[in-house]
């Protein structure tokens, strides 16, 4: 197996486009487990852990560009009071050793339908950007997965950065598994309030091929918000408006029986997890703009 050591990323680029079938490697935390267990013996290895370009973040034009590699520890530490519903999500990744490498571009490459941080890049608008010798660029998160362990990279591409804006308003994500901790998601729920935008975001994860937005669930509650004059005046939701958010959230998965869950238990527990996300977050809208939502 080839060992390719870049120190910058235009080296990097150079190197994934002269040896297209060679795999990024930078925290490892996906790479590594493969080869460990013989199911991935790829021709090359591209080691990224050298390219300071692909750790940090900056602000560009309004939205925070996290770089590729920048591990799940910092964005708990620095990010979480702009990117709440992503630091959460990050806060669930296995464990610390985990966290201290892991990265949302790893996860994003691994493409698996049970990554921890899709949900919450979906429903905050996340896009992904992609670089490669010809060019670079942005791909929205909702367009990124093609299917299971699937993406939209070409062979001499590489994930560079993910760009989302601050949170305007409540963020939230929750998970299930088998224990408490460092554990595979049976199902995972990620909600973003818009409110500039009138509307909600969702991320399902581990609960269908690829990652996905709930569509007609955000639709639904856009509208419901709207009928009721609730971005302005904000009360209680009905209890019949976060029972039918969970269904149409459900609907929107489509997950298989496997050793963590079955399909029907998926189902199920994204209702739950909807509705009690959407409790939550629109709590904190009301009690951001000081009004009774009990």
């Amino acid at each position: 197996m080839e060992f390719l050591r870049p120190t910058t990323l235009a080296e990097a680029l150079e190197a994934k486009a002269a040896h297209p079938d060679a795999v990024p490697i930078a925290g490892g935390t996906d790479v590594m487990v493969e080869i460990n267990f013989d199911h991935r013996r790829p021709p090359a290895l591209l080691d990224l852990n050298g390219v300071r370009e692909l750790s940090g973040y900056d602000v560009e034009e309004g939205r925070i560009r996290i770089a590729a590699a920048t591990p799940y520890t910092r964005i708990i530490a620095e990010l979480g009071d702009r990117l709440p519903g992503l630091a959460m999500a990050a806060r669930t990744v296995g464990s610390p050793q985990i966290r201290n490498r892991g990265s949302v571009g790893g996860n994003l490459g691994a493409a698996s339908p049970a990554g921890d941080s899709h949900p919450a890049l979906l429903a905050a608008d996340a896009e992904v950007e992609i670089a490669s010798t010809r060019g670079t660029r942005r791909v929205a998160a909702k367009d990124f997965y093609v299917g299971v362990k699937r993406n939209v990279l070409e062979p001499d591409e590489l994930i560079t950065a993910v760009h989302l804006a601050p949170a305007s308003g409540p963020q939230q994500f929750s998970k299930v598994g088998t224990r408490n901790a460092m554990v595979i998601a049976v199902c995972a729920f990620g909600l973003a309030v818009h409110p500039a935008e009138r509307r909600v975001g969702t991320g399902v994860g581990s609960a269908a091929p690829t990652p996905r937005r709930a569509f007609d669930a955000e639709e639904f509650l856009a509208g419901e918000l709207a009928a009721d004059d609730q971005w302005d005046r904000p009360r209680a939701l009905a209890d019949s408006v976060k029972r039918r958010f969970g269904e149409l959230v459900a609907a929107a998965a489509a997950p298989i029986d496997d050793v963590r869950g079955s399909a029907d238990y998926r189902r199920h527990a994204l209702s739950v997890l909807a509705r009690r996300t959407l409790g939550w977050a629109w709590t904190e809208y009301c009690g951001g703009r000081r009004t009774e939502c009990a």
